[in-house]
Formats: structure tokens, sequence, C-alpha cells
């Protein structure tokens, strides 16, 4: 039974890691996307020039999957960090003041409906093992998940991903001429986002073709941007 529960627990942390890195990597290739778009279709529009939109969508890609990449690994290190330092807390509360400790799991359980001997026997069952009893603290008192993911695992996915959306918008640029092209980008740009769209809503709540045109929309009013600035910057 116990193997069983284990195999159970085990399968839903790396359901969850999992989950949670393809949303990474959802979250990495979606803003490589628009942010190319936007800067690739500016160009395109105010420059007329190819190479000039080549060249500019290029740097873009890789800066802005690097800055990303580095976000990515910043802010899962300190999410990383900040639960350590918590359960390193909560550890010591134990060692220190187990009388306070155990009345906190009495009163998680008193309000999660249990009474009686069933509450007591649920408290006496948690407080027996030390690392059961911290990981019920982390998760019902502080909020806290154990469901991490490493900071440079993270930052690949992302990084990796904002490389990948970011040349959605940019490719036909290297086969087609100008006006082609723009057609051709906004064309796969807008058939990406609704896939990454209905994917992300799947992923998490919500009606997919609703996410999708969404995301979709949100993509052209980037590309919008674009040709804004580039009509307004326009040179001969």
């Amino acid at each position: 039974m116990k193997k069983s529960l284990y195999k159970r627990d085990r399968f839903i942390e790396k359901h969850n890691k999992g989950a949670s890195l393809f949303k990474d990597f959802i979250l990495g290739g979606q803003d490589g996307l628009v942010n190319v778009l936007g800067i690739i279709l500016g160009l395109a529009i105010g420059t007329g020039d190819i190479k000039v939109v080549i060249i500019g969508g290029l740097a873009a890609t890789f800066a802005e999957s690097v800055s990303m990449g580095a976000v990515a690994y910043t802010s899962t290190k300190a999410e990383e960090d900040f639960y350590y330092k918590q359960e390193e807390t909560e550890e010591n509360e134990i060692n220190t003041i187990p009388k306070q400790e155990i009345k906190e799991i009495y009163d998680i359980y008193y309000n999660k409906g249990f009474r009686g001997k069933l509450l007591n026997d649920i408290v006496k069952k948690i407080t027996s093992n030390k690392q059961m009893w911290k990981d019920v603290m982390m998760k019902d008192e502080l909020g806290l998940s154990n469901e991490l993911t490493h900071p440079i695992k993270s930052a690949i996915i992302v990084f990796l991903a904002a490389l990948i959306g970011s040349f959605i918008p940019l490719t036909a640029f290297f086969f087609l001429p100008m006006n082609l092209a723009i057609t051709a980008s906004l064309i796969l740009s807008a058939i990406a986002l609704f896939l990454t769209g209905a994917v992300e809503a799947k992923l998490t709540v919500g009606n997919y073709i609703y996410k999708g045109i969404q995301l979709m929309l949100i993509g052209m009013i980037a590309a919008l941007v674009g040709f804004a600035v580039g009509k307004l910057t326009r040179y001969s």
C-alpha cells in the first residue's frame, strides 16, 4: 500500500513539474513571438529594407531570448530560496516550540471540519513524523508548494521557447520578398498565437477557442503598434 501511494505521489509530482515546464515554454514562446513580431513589422514598414528587418529581428530574437532566460532563472531561484528559507524556519519552530506548532496543526484540521477523536488521531499521526509535520505546515499554513522547478532547467526552457517563438514571424523574411514576407509573417504568427492560447487554456482554465482568439488579438495589437511606429518613422 505504501509503495502504491509513493508511486502515485511521484507520478503527481512529475506531472505537476512537467505542466510547470510546459507553461514556461508557452510563456517564453508567446513573449518572444509577440515582441519580435512588433519589432520586425515596424522595421519593415519604416525602412522597406529586408536586410535591416533580418538584422534587427535576429538582434531582437537573441537579446529577448537571453533576457527571458535570465529572468526565468532569477525568479525561479528566488522562489526556491524563499521556500527553503521558510522550510528552515518551520523546522526550527518544530524543534524549539513544538507545543505551539502542534496547536497550529490542530487548528488547521479543526478549520477543515475535523472533530473529536478523528481530529486528535490526525494531529498525532502528523506530528509523529517531522517531515510530514513540516510539509503540512508549509502547504496548509504558509500556502507554499514543494513542486519547485530547477532554476537552470526553467531558464533553458524559457530561452529555447523564446528563441523558437521569435523565429516564427522572422522566418518568412529569409525566403520571401518584403510584401509577401509581411503577410506570411502575420498569418504564421496569428496561427501560432491561437494554438498557444488554446494549449494554455487546456493547461489552465477557460475556453480554448476564446483563449486562442484572445492571445491572437494581443499579437495583432503588437503588430499594429509596430506598424504605426514604422509609419511614423518611415524614411525614403
